[in-house]
């Protein structure tokens, strides 16, 4: 058994061209401090990909890792994360499209319904 998880979250940007790039610019340059915190949690990798206003979030974490527990701690272990948060929060929005019973406190989680290494030979 592995030491980590692979997760996958969605959520949608604010349908604003000049903000979506201001979103943009900043995930070229996280603070350090964001980025150390979502380590320190048990993050080992995070990519966040972009399709008009649609944000698709991967990352791995350990294997003990709850998303609904444990992931919103980073916020708590720098005043830099949690500023970070609360400054995203002004791009972002909850999906508008998903029944409520599917939607997370913020960004929501996404089922896996296929992985190759399912069917790769042992």
């Amino acid at each position: 058994m592995s030491d980590y998880k692979s997760y996958a979250q969605a959520l949608d940007l604010v349908n604003d061209k000049d903000l979506i790039e201001e979103y943009k610019k900043y995930h070229k340059n996280v603070w350090k401090e964001v980025n150390e915190a979502l380590c320190s949690i048990g993050i080992k990798k995070m990519k966040i990909f972009l399709l008009g206003t649609h944000l698709f979030m991967y990352y791995e974490a350990r294997a003990d890792f709850d998303p609904k527990i444990d992931f919103q701690k980073y916020t708590e272990l720098t005043p830099k994360a949690n500023e970070w948060d609360n400054l995203m929060r002004k791009f972002q929005q909850k999906l508008s499209d998903i029944p409520q019973d599917q939607l997370g406190e913020w960004w929501s989680p996404m089922d896996l319904v296929y992985d190759l290494d399912w069917f790769k030979q042992q």
